[in-house]
């Protein structure tokens, strides 16, 4: 009983620590637990280990630390790429060998054993197109075909140089700091793919994500299903209920069987956990994406637009402010004009409250399809924009 009470503890244990590392920044968790954990994860934690290593060993041991974290963190690597790898395969082989041996089940037959093979190459396949396809390279030959085909907003996006590569820098692109290159349609960069998403390969990274959500889906269903089937089989609830004389109702029985399962079966009950963990994470992360595609809008620009609107809106109360002290020192000024009432006063309108709403104009969303169709079919891959002319040079 110790140890499946240690293996809840431990599943519980785990859930919070992913949750708070993946979501703790969200605003829904500021001034909790979950974001001081996630501040530990990310900051806290290492920072107190870069001063321990100062303290120990001297500049000579920060300094090597800094230079890993400069590799790690600062520079292409594939250091996350062969952690997804382990990470499915060993995920696989645990299936595998604790689960493959009830295939076929009560409830499941037997291509099952081969369909789940099938699903995991096609993620790896989807993860090998993320990762090595061109994100949307933006170099001195297709720059003015660029520059085309993204005009500027002149609201976040102005006419300017990339001071790295030297060229002009077409709207929505960004130098990738990590790549050392200008993408066209600039996401993020993804540690997990060591590659920049960008114009061209935003398709293979939304099907990514949600092969990969269905694909822990479908483990999670499928593992539930071979533990109903054991139960169906061993005839549990029948033992229960017969020779334990405990009723035949969900409340009485539920303990008995979780019990059960985990006495028996907990290498598969923590694997069908993990993988519901992960495709809740996956889905909350495909539909950020997915709002963002079918608005035609990007990680960085989302950025972009928060600092434009809190700037507009600190500007539009600035302004109201000084109209409104302006009508007061008028009002003081002004003499031989019968005094306006009290209660007219109490009632009248504030000036700051004539602030004007910041609307974000947004010239790139252009409706559902066409902006669904320039992810599947982005612009530089059509005829149509390697026949483009040449804007600037």
């Amino acid at each position: 009983m110790a140890v499946q009470w240690l293996l809840v503890c431990h599943g519980l244990a785990t859930l919070l620590v992913v949750v708070s590392f993946l979501c703790g920044q969200w605003p829904i968790f500021n001034g909790t637990f979950i974001q001081r954990i996630h501040y530990f994860i990310t900051f806290g934690a290492y920072d107190y280990f870069l001063r321990f290593v100062g303290v120990v060993f001297g500049s000579k041991g920060t300094d090597a630390i800094l230079s890993v974290e400069n590799f790690c963190c600062d520079r292409p690597n594939p250091i996350l790429q062969v952690v997804y790898l382990a990470i499915i395969g060993a995920t696989y082989y645990f299936i595998v060998q604790s689960t493959f041996g009830y295939i076929p089940g009560y409830y499941l037959s037997g291509i099952h054993r081969y369909t789940s093979l099938l699903a995991v190459g096609v993620g790896v396949v989807l993860f090998l197109l993320t990762s090595f396809s061109d994100p949307g390279t933006i170099n001195a030959e297709n720059f003015s075909k660029y520059l085309s085909a993204y005009p500027y907003d002149n609201i976040i996006y102005f006419e300017k140089e990339c001071s790295t590569c030297r060229i002009p820098k077409p709207a929505r692109s960004k130098h990738c700091s990590i790549c050392d290159r200008c993408v066209a349609r600039f996401d993020h960069h993804c540690g997990w793919m060591n590659n920049c998403i960008g114009e061209r390969n935003t398709r293979f990274f939304m099907a990514f994500l949600l092969w990969h959500f269905l694909l822990c889906i479908y483990g999670t269903v499928a593992i539930g299903l071979v533990l109903a089937g054991q139960l169906k089989e061993i005839r549990v609830i029948n033992i229960l209920t017969v020779y334990y004389g405990i009723e035949n109702s969900f409340r009485s029985l539920a303990p008995h069987v979780v019990q059960w399962l985990l006495g028996s079966y907990n290498t598969q009950l923590l694997l069908m956990v993990f993988l519901a963990i992960v495709s809740l994470l996956l889905a909350g992360f495909f539909s950020y994406h997915a709002n963002l595609c079918i608005t035609n809008t990007t990680t960085n620009e989302t950025f972009k637009w928060e600092d434009y609107i809190q700037w507009q809106r600190k500007l539009n109360e600035a302004k109201a402010s000084t109209a409104a002290l302006k009508a007061g020192i008028s009002g003081l000024n002004s003499e031989g004009k019968p005094q306006e009432s009290k209660w007219k006063r109490f009632f009248r309108r504030s000036r700051l409250e004539d602030v004007e709403p910041v609307v974000k104009n947004n010239i790139y969303n252009k409706g559902f399809l066409h902006n669904l169709h320039e992810i599947i079919f982005p612009l530089s891959s059509r005829h149509s924009f390697s026949q483009g002319k040449s804007k600037a040079g």
